[in-house]
């Protein structure tokens, strides 16, 4: 029994080495361990939260770089419809050109039509007066070869220029 009243009695000088000993142990577990632990661990958080800031660093590059492009991206869309349009009117102006010139052709054709067909009217009048100019000689040396009294020869005249009239 002596053995177990040994664990339980009260020893004053064991129990102040009991409580150095222990903070001495304390003392030297925490400049030993935690300190460095600490240091450690401290070392680590600052460059966890170096990665972070770096990777935030580089998502709001990205996302630059996306804003970047989509500007990029829609100026390049607006200069394609751009041109698009500038070649469609320049088309339609070529076009309305083009039609412009075929009407101008055409009203230049027609003008010269219109003159050969006045000119060949002339021509065919001109040529109808010389057989008028014929015929009449032809009359006027009938007449002659018969000798006609003023009123048959207004009739014959007044019939000849109606003929005349009739024909052109």
């Amino acid at each position: 029994m002596k053995q177990f009243q040994d664990l339980v009695t009260f020893v004053p000088w064991t129990f102040v080495f009991q409580i150095c000993n222990l903070i001495l142990l304390t003392a030297g577990v925490k400049h030993f361990l935690f300190k460095p632990v600490q240091a450690i661990l401290e070392k680590r958080r600052e460059e966890i939260e170096t990665s972070y800031s770096d990777a935030q660093r580089a998502e709001e590059n990205a996302m630059e770089m996306k804003k970047e492009y989509e500007t990029r991206l829609a100026s390049a869309k607006e200069e394609a419809g751009e041109i698009v349009r500038t070649a469609t009117a320049r088309a339609a102006a070529r076009g309305e050109e083009m039609v412009s010139e075929a009407r101008e052709q055409a009203a230049a054709l027609k003008t010269k039509a219109n003159a050969e067909i006045e000119s060949e009217r002339r021509r065919a009048a001109g040529e109808l007066k010389n057989d008028i100019s014929e015929l009449a000689l032809d009359i006027a040396g009938r007449v002659v070869e018969k000798e006609i009294d003023p009123a048959v020869h207004k009739e014959l005249i007044d019939d000849f220029i109606n003929r005349v009239g009739d024909a052109s």
